[in-house]
């Protein structure tokens, strides 16, 4: 069964993303860049404001019962999801157990499609059913995390169930205050030494 995203297949927009990266020109050292942008790079430009949020989760997202890291621990990020995380200490400010996807999306704001982003947790898609989705089933998002996230279709590329942390952080590069950032997962955390 083809999926459809935004009235495209995912085959098409893969498509539409080569051709624009043909159309971009040469990198540096001569090559063409063939492959799709990650989500990484662009995301990686955001502001601490815009990483923070209001540290409202859904209603009904369960807390961890036994977390690794308690609310109010301090653990080291070791995510890149964006610039200035990698390496910051975090305190944690929420811990829940859930499903967590990743998922690739055309924002409804426009722009390029968002290949295999981090982290959408199950309670934030509209009516997903059993949990967990399979890769390749189509879900609308209620995120908004980022700017072009609610109200988007998305395409599940992995499913994971495990805990997920809230996390307030200053970043490394700019030592700028990041308030219950969402989210990271208990694999991208380390203890302080």
């Amino acid at each position: 069964m083809t999926n459809y995203i935004n009235g495209l297949t995912k085959e098409e927009l893969k498509e539409r993303l080569h051709q624009y990266n043909k159309q971009s020109g040469p990198h540096s050292d001569g090559h063409m860049n063939m492959e799709p942008e990650s989500h990484s790079v662009g995301h990686m430009n955001h502001s601490a404001e815009e990483m923070s949020s209001s540290g409202e989760v859904p209603g009904d997202l369960k807390e961890a019962v036994n977390p690794t890291y308690e609310v109010g621990s301090t653990a080291r990020i070791t995510a890149d999801h964006m610039q200035g995380m990698d390496g910051a200490e975090a305190t944690i400010s929420g811990a829940f157990d859930t499903t967590v996807y990743t998922v690739s999306y055309m924002p409804t704001t426009g722009g390029e499609m968002v290949e295999d982003h981090k982290w959408v947790i199950h309670e934030e898609l509209v009516d997903p059913g059993a949990t967990p989705l399979q890769p390749g089933d189509e879900v609308t998002m209620e995120a908004t995390h980022m700017e072009g996230m609610e109200g988007a279709v998305a395409t599940i590329d992995s499913a994971e169930q495990t805990t997920v942390y809230m996390v307030d952080f200053t970043t490394t590069n700019t030592g700028e205050e990041v308030q219950n950032h969402k989210w990271v997962t208990e694999s991208e955390l380390s203890p302080v030494e």
